[in-house]
């Protein structure tokens, strides 16, 4: 389909994988106005920045990796949490982009951004490769593809080991496979697909600034040793297309077992001043579901009309923890639960061409959720439901000039962590009530944009939004987790522009502006924690089939408040990325990337609120607490194709 929105895009692998990354969750920045970042070890889940949310860990941007959701709700860690690490770059076959609640295909996590990640059925040619580089970082992949029967079979494999700058390596141990085989075409075929991850870590957390300062660690110190993790993925999926006279229609399905236990320490000896704060947050679940879709054509009226109706299932079986824990030793249980959840979405859009320069689309969406909590204190054990209509709407005028004008307005949700519409005492005493929290929260959202190709060889556009939210999702760092907050609003532009004057030349510039702010005026500020205002950034790109090639990637990350009153700023941060090599006629590839190239000393992270050293007043310490970004690092890759 035609793009409905100036903000929507498709970029493709080759175009991800030219730009220098250091994990795999960076290339997902190729869409314009998103942030990716770390503020713990490399088997985390990405923190992500966008349209003025900080989204923790995948609040509210929905990703998927071939018609898998990623996103994960009640999440012993966060609400929303999107572990992208499994990914393999190299394997991307295209990324498409949508932002805004204005798709009726989109439902949770989907009001801020939606990204689309498909595979390729199958490679050019075979690849090997291998990468070296600082700070003990090494990388093998080997991944090609082969005739079998009808079909191809697909098949990767990717094993990677990392310790970081830290003064305690993350001694990253992650294996990570693919194994796809499919018959016909896109529109006509199938495809059957195996993934598997597995990834073993220690992790620096965040660290109290005045530790920093007074010299009790160093930049690259913790204050807890023995924090880190485990996790794994395993999934099947399938994929169905067939096309006829009586339109398109796909069908995908897909079983995923995942796995996660994580032990952190962000304040320290606050709450427990003999044992330490340190916890552990399990998340073990099995969830499977359905995307069946059918897309046809008509005349509605005598005009060319294109409909498409969908159905989405998805079912959790989830085990969630939490725990307290001295040296990744179990002292006591604070809550553990066994939840059921599922949701249902049933969709629909009718885009009608009205004339060569107008076209529009309305959409409607109804989406259902029902759950059961098994606490383990019975008095937050319950059932929860909630269902949602949101409908959807969209204008295009032109193209004049090569240029055309779009306009979006839609209702969107995100759902809350089920255990907190059914909880009534807190799981720490058993005792003291807490209300209860909706499962199913409303968006809504308006957007107004131009793209035009008017000069040649540049595709530039330029997006207006605003975004309501009845409840913002926050991330609490002292716990370790997302809670409902109160109402907001974002109003933001967003200027993206790619330019290429040469077959061998290329330059792109995203700038996006966002004033994010609390709509109930709270005496305590309007501001929002951690919502950035700018960012932006800049890439140039040069390079042929054969020959040198190179990139150079900026990205700034502006200044963010850290407390409601906005008395407390994080700091910006201007990071380049460089890469330069050479193809070699025989399929022989040498590669050099150098990551932070001017050594830029900030951080990936900020966040302010109470900790506590040894010695410290019994109350605590309000402190910023701030996850460094890793100094200059350079990687040498050889590859073959073949």
């Amino acid at each position: 389909m035609q793009p409905t929105a100036a903000s929507a895009v498709t970029f493709t692998g080759q175009q991800v994988n030219a730009i220098p990354f250091s994990r795999p969750g960076e290339a997902l920045e190729i869409v314009p106005g998103l942030i990716v970042t770390q503020h713990s070890g490399e088997g985390k889940a990405n923190q992500y920045f966008l349209r003025g949310f900080n989204l923790d860990h995948g609040t509210d941007l929905a990703i998927s990796v071939d018609g898998m959701p990623v996103n994960m709700p009640t999440h012993g860690h966060g609400q929303g949490y999107a572990d992208i690490n499994f990914l393999i770059p190299e394997l991307i076959r295209s990324v498409n982009v949508r932002k805004g609640p204005y798709f009726a295909d989109v439902g949770d996590f989907g009001s801020a951004g939606a990204v689309d990640i498909d595979y390729v059925k199958r490679l050019p040619k075979n690849l090997a490769e291998v990468t070296y580089g600082s700070f003990g970082y090494a990388r093998s992949l080997a991944a090609g593809s082969y005739d079998v029967g009808a079909g191809t079979l697909l098949a990767a494999f990717d094993a990677t080991k990392y310790n970081g700058p830290w003064d305690v390596g993350d001694d990253v141990r992650k294996l990570n496979g693919v194994l796809r085989y499919s018959q016909g075409t896109v529109t006509d075929g199938f495809s059957l697909t195996a993934m598997a991850y597995s990834n073993g870590w220690n992790s620096t957390d965040q660290v109290a600034q005045r530790a920093i300062d007074q010299g009790i660690i160093s930049r690259w110190g913790t204050l807890d040793p023995t924090d880190g993790g485990t996790s794994s993925r395993f999934s099947v999926s399938g994929k169905w297309s067939q096309s006829s006279v009586y339109g398109q229609t796909d069908v995908s399905a897909y079983v995923i077992r995942s796995d996660l236990r994580l032990f952190n320490d962000f304040t320290y000896y606050l709450d427990d001043p003999v044992n330490g704060d340190q916890f552990s947050q399990l998340d073990g679940r099995t969830l499977g579901g359905i995307d069946a879709r059918h897309t046809f054509d008509w005349r509605f009226a005598g005009l060319e009309t294109q409909t498409r109706v969908g159905v989405q299932t998805r079912y959790d079986d989830i085990h969630v923890g939490l725990f307290k824990t001295a040296q990744r030793n179990l002292l006591s249980t604070v809550r553990e639960d066994r939840v059921q959840e599922g949701n249902v979405g049933i969709w629909t859009d009718s885009t009608t061409r009205w004339t060569g320069w107008l076209r529009t689309t309305v959409g409607l969406r109804e989406d259902f959720f029902a759950g059961h909590v098994f606490s383990d204190t019975p008095e937050n054990s319950g059932n929860a439901q909630a269902s949602m209509m949101s409908p959807k709407a969209g204008i295009v005028l032109g193209p004049w000039f090569k240029t055309e004008f779009y306009g979006n307005a839609g209702y969107g949700l995100h759902s809350n962590d089920i255990r907190g519409a059914t909880i009534t005492v807190d799981p720490n005493d058993k005792v003291t009530p807490l209300d209860r929290v909706p499962l199913l929260v409303r968006s809504r959202g308006a957007e107004l944009g131009i793209r035009t190709k008017a000069i040649p060889d540049l595709t530039s556009s330029l997006a207006v939004f605003v975004l309501d939210f009845d409840s913002e999702l926050l991330f609490v760092g002292d716990a370790g987790t997302t809670e409902p907050s109160r109402p907001s609003r974002r109003v933001g532009a967003e200027w993206t522009n790619h330019y290429k004057p040469l077959p061998w030349l290329g330059f792109d510039l995203d700038v996006a502006y966002t004033k994010a702010r609390f709509t109930d005026y709270d005496v305590v500020g309007d501001h929002i924690p951690g919502a950035p205002a700018w960012v932006a950034s800049g890439a140039v790109t040069f390079g042929t089939e054969t020959g040198w090639f190179g990139t150079l990637k900026a990205r700034y990350f502006g200044p963010r408040p850290l407390v409601e009153d906005d008395s407390v700023r994080s700091l910006s941060s201007f990071i380049v990325n460089a890469r330069v090599g050479y193809n070699f006629d025989n399929g022989l590839r040498l590669q050099l990337d150098v990551l932070n190239l001017f050594d830029t000393r900030t951080n990936q992270i900020e966040y302010y609120y109470l900790s506590r050293l040894p010695g410290e007043p019994i109350e605590g310490v309000a402190d910023r607490h701030v996850h460094s970004a890793e100094p200059l690092a350079v990687r040498l890759t050889a590859a073959a194709k073949f």
